[in-house]
């Protein structure tokens, strides 16, 4: 018999103004989403596609039943967003571990996966990162293109190619987990991997730490960091565990099995007919449809950028989409200048954001903590020179050194 033990936490962190991750845990499922998509629509994606995957899977606690209730929340989300128009272009990461049941009766781990959210495992004081993110940096990583260095500051590596909530299809990473007893997972979305290294995880994870102490030490520490992003830690601990006889490693579309078509008579004919038409017209709703796809993808992010000495907010993709180009949106008030060197650089690389008040939210960051360093830095190199007495009051004077 399989069991495992559970702790979870989650924190908006410093930087945004709501919390769009959302978890769940208990004794046989435990997820984690982050979701995207302004006016509140990020919260309702993930705590819609959260709620829906719970429901589904504790319906049918099996591979097939684990993968259908992803397939049933992606459907959920899209349905929100027709329902409410206000909402389109909201979506949702998921990442989840799961208990389930083989055809032989054997209840073991099962990883599904969609987006950039993590699990890594934590075994005699390793890390392992047990899923794949789904952004373009990464996949450029697994295609060799960059390394993984690069891909940590690369301006696209916040886009991501798969998600809940935008297609009707989409793309299932689904993987049988070899788990040992005593071994740790941590899920966890990319408001943690994002602050801590590896070498912080692991030490903040780890047995003997208590898995509750575990997670608000996670959380305490990405907000130490920075926390600029919601923060969500969901940490399990197997007690028993007993391997599937039917492992699996595979990436699943919920795509529809091609359909052969149907025999159809040698006759050719030249005439119009109706059918031609209907073809006709379905043709060019696609290639409406397609622009109207591409125009908002060109334009569905935001990203920041040095115009002339100062921070620039730009709207689209940094390189552009086939016909469309990025267009700035504004100059704020914040010079390129007064930023540490290592935001200069991120800077010079592009910084993406999912919107325009966060993209602002974030330039305001960067600055104040250019600020808050020279301040530091001030108050450092000030130090007392000398002290004259007379027989009157005592008087200490300080000379500020230059810096």
């Amino acid at each position: 018999m399989t069991r495992w033990r559970f702790a979870a936490a989650t924190d908006t962190g410093l930087v945004r103004d709501a919390n769009e991750d959302a978890l769940s845990v208990d004794e046989t499922l435990a997820i984690v989403a982050d979701g995207m998509g302004g006016h509140a629509a990020g919260e309702v994606a993930s705590s819609l596609a959260v709620e829906v995957i719970t429901r589904e899977f504790h319906q049918n606690e099996t591979v097939e039943g684990l993968y259908a209730a992803v397939e049933t929340a992606n459907h959920a989300v899209l349905a929100d967003a027709v329902a409410h128009p206000e909402r389109f272009g909201m979506g949702t990461t998921i990442i989840a571990i799961a208990l389930t049941e083989d055809v032989a009766g054997i209840v073991s781990p099962t990883l599904v996966n969609v987006g950039d959210s993590r699990v890594y495992q934590l075994r005699d004081g390793a890390l392992r990162q047990l899923s794949d993110d789904h952004s373009v940096a990464e996949e450029w990583v697994r295609m060799g293109r960059l390394t993984p260095e690069e891909a940590a500051v690369h301006p696209r590596r916040h886009q991501l190619t798969r998600v809940l909530g935008m297609d009707e299809t989409v793309e299932i990473d689904v993987v049988s987990v070899a788990a040992q007893p005593g071994d740790r997972l941590l899920l966890c979305s990319d408001g943690l991997s994002n602050e801590l290294t590896p070498d912080q995880l692991v030490q903040l994870a780890s047995p003997p730490m208590p898995l509750e102490d575990a997670v608000d030490k996670l959380v305490a520490a990405a907000r130490e960091a920075g926390g600029r992003d919601n923060i969500t830690v969901v940490l399990v601990e197997f007690d028993e565990v007993v391997s599937t006889m039917t492992p699996v490693k595979k990436t699943v579309s919920t795509a529809p099995p091609a359909i052969a078509p149907p025999r159809t008579s040698r006759r050719r004919t030249s005439r119009f007919t109706w059918r031609v038409g209907i073809a006709i017209v379905v043709l060019m709703g696609v290639a409406v449809g397609f622009v109207g796809i591409m125009h908002w993808y060109a334009y569905s992010t935001y990203y920041l950028a040095d115009d002339s000495g100062v921070i620039a907010v730009y709207q689209g993709q940094p390189n552009g989409v086939l016909w469309y180009s990025p267009r700035k949106v504004l100059d704020t008030t914040y010079p390129s200048a007064h930023l540490l060197p290592a935001d200069q650089r991120l800077l010079a690389a592009t910084i993406g954001e999912p919107s325009l008040a966060s993209a602002l939210t974030y330039a305001k960051s960067l600055n104040q903590s250019w600020h808050l360093a020279r301040s530091i830095a001030t108050t450092t190199t000030t130090s007392p020179t000398q002290s004259t007495t007379t027989s009157t009051t005592p008087v200490t004077t300080t000379t500020k050194a230059k810096g």
